[in-house]
This record gives structure tokens, C-alpha cells and sequence, in this order.
């Protein structure tokens, strides 16, 4: 149990650094909105990690696929709303 918790850690710590990395590297205007869908996306993956890991999700598969769709459906409505801006 806590070596999956210190996996997961380690996963959110990597996928942060990430998007930190993606938002300073690229500069505004130059390809923002792929940059922007790609941060969004390590933020779902984020999402995931930590209802799998630490809320127990991936004990229950089932209800794990529905807290899966319900998030793609967040996010997905989000990229919208940030690629109409």
C-alpha cells in the first residue's frame, strides 16, 4: 500500500513538473493552444492519479470508469471553453 501511494506521489511530482515546464518554456501566442490542451491533459492524467491511488479507485474498476468518463466529459468541456476564448 504505501509503495503504491509513493508511486503515485512521485507520478503527480513528475506530471506537475511537466506542466510547469510546458507553460514556461512555450511563450504566449506561439502555439498556446496546443500547450494549453497538453497542460489540460497532464492535469486530467493528475486527476486520475489521484482518484486511483489515493481515493481507491482502482479497487472498484466499475465505478473507477465512471469517475473516468464523468472527468473526460469536465475536461473536455473545459478545452472547450478554453480554445473559444
Amino acid at each position: 500500500m504505501r509503495d503504491e501511494l509513493t508511486r503515485a506521489w512521485v507520478a503527480l511530482i513528475a506530471l506537475s513538473a511537466a506542466s510547469t515546464m510546458l507553460a514556461l518554456v512555450v511563450p504566449r501566442g506561439s502555439g498556446s493552444a496546443a500547450v494549453g490542451a497538453a497542460i489540460l491533459a497532464l492535469a486530467w492524467l493528475k486527476a486520475r492519479v489521484i482518484l486511483r491511488r489515493y481515493l481507491g479507485l482502482a479497487a472498484v474498476p466499475d465505478i473507477g470508469r465512471g469517475f473516468d468518463l464523468v472527468l473526460a466529459l469536465v475536461m473536455l468541456g473545459a478545452l472547450g471553453l478554453y480554445l473559444a476564448a
